[in-house]
C-alpha cells in the first residue's frame, strides 16, 4: 500500500528446556492411553473380570527435542509392556496366605473355605506384590516394570487405573476362548461391561439389572470345555480345560460361580444367548441386547 510504514516486529524470545533453568519437575501425562481387561482372584469375591483405563504422567527433565518423551514413544512403549505382561492375564496377589503354587499349577484358598485352581503357561499369569489386587498395587507393578525401559531424562513415572464410571446396570465376568489366536485364548482374563436391553423398542432397565446379576461375578462358560464335575468341602466343582495355540489350560471353580452356554463366549455370542433367552420367556417381543466387553466395544442383538 503506497506510503505506508511497517514496523519492525517485535521478536519475543522463547524459552525452552534448560534456558530458563531447572526442568526436572517437566510432567508429560497421557489420559485414557490403553484399557486393561483381565481377571483377577480375590479372596471373598472369588474370580472377578475387570476393565481398568489407564492414564500415565511422565517426570522428567526435555531432550534435545524439547521433549519429555515423544507421545508416540509413550503409547508405543507403554502400551505394548502393559499389553504383554498384564494385560488379558489372571492377576495373582503374590502374598495370599492361601496361595500355593506347584509348577504353573495354582490353588487359591477363598474365605469361605472354597477353592479355585488353575493352570496355563507362564504368560497366562502375573503375580501381583500385596495380598490384594487393587488399582495401586497394579499400578505400582506396572511402575516398576517401566522405569528401566525408559530414557534417562524420564525420572519417574505415575500410573493411574480407574474402572468406567457405570451407567446403569453393569456386570463383571471372566472367560476363556480356545479358538482365539490372540491372548483372548487365556482360559481366564475377564471384563467389566455394561448391558442394555430394549424389549419393544423401549428401553427395559429391570431385565438390565436382572442379566447383571445373573453374571456378575461368574465364569462364562463352553460346555464343549467342561471336563469334569468334581466335589470340594460338600461343594459341587466345575472344571474346564483345553488346548489352544498358546497351550494347554484347566480351570476349577465352584459351580455356582459359574454360567454355561453352548458356544464360545465372545460377547457376540453372549449378546445373542440373552435375546434368545428373553424371546423363548417372552413369545411375541422384540429384544436388542447390547453387550459390553469391558470400555467401549462389544456387540448388538437384534430379534428378526
Amino acid at each position: 500500500m503506497p506510503g505506508a510504514v511497517f514496523s519492525k516486529p517485535r521478536i519475543f524470545p522463547l524459552f525452552l528446556g534448560h534456558a530458563i533453568g531447572d526442568n526436572a519437575g517437566m510432567r508429560l501425562f497421557v489420559n485414557q492411553l490403553t484399557v486393561m481387561d483381565f481377571s483377577c482372584l480375590h479372596a471373598s469375591r472369588g474370580l472377578v473380570g475387570e476393565s481398568w483405563q489407564v492414564d500415565i504422567e511422565l517426570l522428567g527433565g526435555l531432550d534435545d527435542q524439547g521433549m519429555v518423551l515423544d507421545f508416540s514413544d509413550v503409547k508405543r512403549q507403554v502400551k505394548q509392556l502393559i499389553d504383554e505382561r498384564f494385560d488379558h492375564r489372571l492377576l495373582i496377589p503374590a502374598d495370599h496366605p492361601g496361595l500355593e503354587i506347584e509348577d504353573n499349577r495354582i490353588s487359591f484358598m477363598q474365605n469361605n473355605g472354597m477353592r479355585i485352581r488353575h493352570q496355563g503357561p507362564e504368560e497366562s499369569v502375573q503375580f501381583i506384590p500385596g495380598g490384594e489386587i487393587t488399582p495401586e498395587s497394579v499400578a505400582r507393578a506396572i511402575e516398576l516394570a517401566l522405569e528401566p525401559k525408559l530414557p534417562d531424562n524420564v525420572h519417574s513415572v505415575s500410573l493411574q487405573l480407574t474402572p468406567e464410571t457405570e451407567q446403569g446396570a453393569w456386570y463383571q465376568y471372566s472367560h476363556g476362548l480356545k479358538l482365539h489366536c490372540g491372548n483372548c485364548q487365556r482360559i481366564a482374563h475377564g471384563h467389566r461391561s455394561r448391558i442394555r436391553i430394549w424389549r419393544n423398542d423401549v428401553r427395559d432397565e429391570v431385565l438390565e439389572q436382572f442379566w447383571a446379576g445373573l453374571l456378575r461375578d461368574v465364569y462364562i462358560g463352553t460346555e464343549a470345555d467342561l471336563t469334569a464335575i468334581t466335589r470340594w468341602n460338600d461343594q459341587s466343582m466345575f472344571r474346564f480345560a483345553y488346548t489352544a495355540e498358546q497351550g494347554d489350560f484347566e480351570l476349577e471353580l465352584a459351580a455356582d460361580r459359574c454360567y454355561l452356554i453352548d458356544t464360545e463366549s465372545t460377547v457376540e455370542n453372549i449378546a445373542r444367548h440373552i435375546r434368545e433367552r428373553m424371546e423363548a420367556e417372552h413369545p411375541g417381543d422384540r429384544f436388542r441386547v447390547q453387550a459390553f466387553e469391558g470400555i467401549g466395544k462389544g456387540a448388538i442383538s437384534e430379534s428378526a
